[in-house]
């Protein structure tokens, strides 16, 4: 019997050599299965080999295809890209808060205070650090307990210690369906297996998250309330008391992702369940990824477990960045930022739906990013790649989907990173390239 590492070397080689062709469609896994004598078992173990070297993507009742070679392997969305135009990277940095980010370092690089900054940071920081950040995640009529309060160096690590702290090598968590790509990485290196849940438009459906749980308990959930990524879709406030009294009738925890929370006045889902909802936030969107520093704001019973998981990571945030995030938010800074991000968000978001009007999307008018769709003709690898070809960095929904090798026929659009002349010019060329006949796209 062929082992499936061999064969998927074999289909390797084909597509390396070309007679494999970007955006040609495999065989049903049963019928490859047939055709090479082997078992059912061991077909989809090969599929599965390859999607992993991101070699091929599945897309909802469509099938599977080989991926071009122009388009992002895995993990996506984690690093700069080198395409002219980057729509794959949502980091908004406005040229009006250069000056406020210069008056803050300005206060803190100063020689009674330089000292004080390049000290090491535990995970708790100091009081007067976390009463601080306490008013400053404050939103709607939610204030986190100053005393639970964590630091890490970035979003992405203040999600890893809040995974690692509930759950072990082997254990499962909830996640939607589409989510946070980085997620997958986060839960692949801790040995976590992911559930993905059902979503509807405002979310994970309830029904889902219980029956999910009963077929095997869930050590947590992981979810994006407001604002969502990929969908842009928002939970409104009946759905958040769904979820909160599921995770109160089953003293299951949520790690609620607050990344976009800034842009909105929505309560966030620890509003409703503060025992059983781990707040995860960051600098990165509301003021610049190079001002780096997260933020987890934790039920009390789960502050230990989450500072040592943040120390056996060595996720803590470090001394310099969090004198600088501090000044920030004591000034008013961020605050500022985050408001002038809100109205540049609904601008942005405005021009993309004039630009793609009639085209199925999936978004908010307050949101940084879009879902869109593609029709019938095009496939998501393929679209991206035409857009590569033409200096234009996207994402396919593969990067999203947790289900294995089965993305929807989509792509996310971030809308935050090139200027809004750049970003006009880059969604009309996307709109015309949609209404090519794929047949002469190169």
């Amino acid at each position: 019997m062929s082992d499936f590492r061999e064969i998927a070397d074999a289909i390797a080689c084909d597509i390396a050599s070309g007679r494999l062709r970007p955006g040609e469609r495999l065989l049903p896994q049963r019928e490859f299965a047939y055709q090479r004598g082997i078992a059912a078992s061991t077909a989809s173990r090969v599929y599965a080999e390859l999607s992993r070297r991101g070699l091929i993507s599945g897309e909802v009742g469509r099938g599977t295809f080989i991926r071009s070679a122009l388009a992002q392997s895995d993990p996506a969305l984690t690093e700069p890209a080198f395409a002219p135009l980057d729509l794959e990277l949502n980091f908004p940095i406005l040229p009006e808060q250069a000056a406020d980010l210069l008056q803050a370092f300005h206060s803190t690089l100063r020689l009674d205070t330089i000292h004080q900054a390049l000290q090491p940071v535990g995970a708790t920081a100091s009081l007067p650090a976390r009463t601080i950040v306490s008013g400053f995640l404050a939103r709607g009529g939610w204030t986190p307990e100053a005393a639970n309060i964590l630091f890490t160096g970035n979003g992405k690590q203040a999600i890893a210690a809040a995974v690692a702290a509930l759950a072990r090598p082997g254990d499962r968590i909830g996640v939607e369906a589409l989510t946070y790509p980085v997620v997958k990485g986060i839960a692949a290196r801790l040995g976590v297996s992911l559930v993905p849940l059902k979503l509807d438009a405002e979310g994970i459906v309830p029904d889902a998250l219980l029956e999910a749980h009963q077929a095997g308990p869930l050590n947590a959930i992981y979810l994006q309330p407001c604002l969502h990524n990929p969908l842009g879709i928002t939970m409104g406030v009946s759905r958040r008391r769904e979820i909160a009294r599921i995770l109160q009738q089953t003293d299951m925890i949520a790690i609620e992702d607050a990344i976009y929370g800034f842009l909105t006045d929505a309560e966030p889902l620890a509003a409703l369940a503060p025992d059983h909802v781990i707040v995860v936030d960051s600098f990165s969107k509301r003021v610049a990824p190079g001002v780096t520093l997260g933020f987890i704001a934790s039920p009390a019973h789960l502050c230990d477990r989450i500072a040592g998981a943040i120390r056996a990571g060595a996720w803590s945030a470090s001394g310099l960045p969090l004198t600088v995030g501090l000044q920030l938010i004591v000034d008013g800074a961020a605050d500022r930022i985050g408001k002038l991000k809100r109205g540049d968000a609904v601008a942005r978001q405005a021009m993309a739906r004039d630009v793609l009007s009639g085209l199925r999307m999936s978004s908010d008018p307050r949101a940084y990013h879009l879902w869109l769709e593609l029709p019938g003709e095009w496939r998501a690898e393929t679209f991206v790649a035409a857009a590569s070809k033409r200096g234009i960095a996207i994402c396919g929904g593969s990067a999203f989907a947790v289900g294995p090798g089965h993305a929807p026929n989509a792509v996310r659009i971030a809308l935050s990173a090139p200027p809004r002349d750049a970003l006009l010019a880059g969604l009309r060329m996307l709109r015309s390239l949609i209404g090519e006949d794929i047949a002469d796209v190169g």
